[in-house]
């Protein structure tokens, strides 16, 4: 359930209006940083920049306790032991060199591939996030980790970077930053900023989420809000009614907080910013001139400068047991590089793989807490044709970080390599390393790349049903997705 909307559109429209320039000295102290997004990994180039905003579906706070019942009841999520690390909200938010402000919002139930975790090859991608912490933390647990702070910390670390890579990999876009937001924050920012106006196409019962609205116009308080960003059931397209919900929430706290002068009144923003030091995780790199730039796109953002889209679904399906989005990857990249001005993506006729030298060894260092790692990444390269060599944990003087090194001669195969595991190769070879040999060093970030979709078919275990599911006593079945035009992020529109 999408139960984090509040705190992820506050902090949004704190982004996209450049409130944060006003409090950016010192204001940022407190908050948790994360280091998911490495410096190897791919940054946009020239002006652009692309922000991943996670909504995690928590009801544990950083640290892995739980959140206090009476939260939980004003929010009507349950008790601690519900929910997950679910991301069950996921926007991309592209910010061009010329201004333009494109939102993309991915369905959380996605069927992407997934390799992270032994057992899975395809995944929901809101899973991402969970399966990865889960497996990892108990990785640390089997090696004598005990304290619940460090398992909370790594695996969430983990996590959050499984959830960059499969984004990434989804959407062809390389991640600059993200924000991550639990659900703790929502009471409390909802709270601060005293409900947002929205407005209903037709009015709506729902005894799963609370949400019980007239049609027209209104002004929901904190709890009103969640159940109005929470209601998936009796919509006519379910999870992308719902989607096109956070995308008219969002667009309408942008235009209440500029109203309201939130952002020239200081008090107002402190109180924010304590909700933020709380419940809030940013990648590292959130600074002065970031949001200085956010600040330049204030003056614009409340007029429609900001498009919210919603990435496409093929069908509904239904695979082991779990109601799932079919996409189409292909035309996901595409209409996402039209939408942002960008060269359409190169046809996915990837056939330039070079036939291994027999005679180049390939050893592959763990240093990270993945157990068996090394060994997983040592064998898909051996199925590829690659000959195996050292296959071990990390040493003194090895590299701690997800590197591909090569030695003399190994070039092709070094860089043919690097392609395989999605990791970027050195463009000298390394003077320390025998001749023909490849070094590939993968740490607790690092994910094996999903298995080739003309070699993965879900058809053994796929029946093709229409998504559908028991509202009320009676059993209900979506028609086709329809995600509905982009809005226009400049007032309220009305959605179902």
């Amino acid at each position: 359930m999408t139960r984090v909307l509040m705190t992820l559109v506050s902090l949004v429209a704190l982004v996209l209006t450049g409130a944060g320039y006003w409090v950016a000295h010192g204001a940022l102290g407190g908050i948790t940083i994360s280091q998911a997004l490495t410096a190897e990994d791919p940054r946009s180039t020239g002006n652009n920049m692309n922000i991943l905003l996670i909504g995690l579906d928590s009801r544990k706070d950083q640290d892995g306790n739980d959140l206090p019942q009476s939260i939980l009841n004003q929010l009507h999520a349950g008790d601690s032991d519900q929910g997950g690390y679910n991301t069950n909200t996921l926007i991309l938010v592209h910010v061009g060199a010329d201004g333009k402000v494109v939102a993309f919002s991915i369905p959380r139930d996605d069927w992407v591939p997934f390799n992270g975790v032994p057992g899975y090859n395809h995944i929901k991608i809101k899973e991402a996030y969970g399966l990865t912490k889960q497996y990892v933390a108990q990785q640390l647990i089997n090696q004598g980790v005990t304290s619940q702070r460090e398992l909370e910390t790594r695996g969430r670390e983990a996590g959050r970077a499984a959830t960059l890579r499969a984004v990434r990999s989804l959407t062809g876009l390389p991640i600059d930053y993200f924000a991550e937001v639990n659900l703790a924050g929502f009471y409390d920012l909802a709270q601060t900023l005293g409900g947002v106006e929205v407005c209903l196409n037709q009015p709506v019962y729902d005894s799963y989420s609370g949400a019980d609205f007239p049609a027209g116009r209104q002004r929901l308080n904190a709890s009103q809000a969640l159940a109005f960003v929470r209601q998936r059931h009796g919509l006519d397209n379910g999870d992308l009614d719902r989607t096109h919900r956070q995308q008219a929430f969002l667009s309408s706290v942008m235009r209440d907080l500029k109203a309201s002068g939130t952002f020239t009144n200081l008090d107002r923003l402190s109180n924010l910013m304590a909700v933020a030091r709380k419940d809030v995780v940013l990648s590292a790199g959130w600074d002065e001139n970031l949001f200085r730039r956010m600040g330049d796109l204030a003056g614009d953002s409340g007029n429609g400068n900001v498009e919210f889209r919603t990435l496409p679904v093929v069908r509904y399906d239904n695979i082991d047991g779990q109601d799932v989005n079919i996409i189409d990857p292909v035309a996901i990249k595409a209409e996402i590089a039209a939408a942002i001005g960008a060269p359409p993506p190169d046809a996915p006729a990837t056939t330039t793989t070079v036939k291994p030298n027999p005679e180049t060894v390939v050893d592959v260092i763990n240093s990270g807490s993945i157990s068996g790692m090394a060994s997983q990444v040592s064998s898909a390269l051996q199925k590829k044709g690659y000959t195996t060599g050292q296959v071990r944990d990390r040493q003194s003087g090895d590299p701690s970080t997800t590197t591909i090194a090569y030695g003399v001669g190994a070039d092709a195969d070094a860089h043919n390599v690097a392609n395989l595991l999605d990791i970027d190769a050195p463009s000298q070879p390394d003077p320390t390393l025998a001749p023909g040999h490849v070094r590939v060093t993968v740490d607790t970030n690092f994910s094996l790349p999903a298995a080739d979709e003309a070699t993965t078919t879900t058809t053994s275990t796929t029946s093709v049903t229409p998504y559908s599911y028991y509202y009320n006593g009676t059993l209900t079945t979506y028609p086709t997705p329809d995600r509905g035009k982009p809005l226009d992020g400049g007032g309220v529109p009305c959605v179902n």
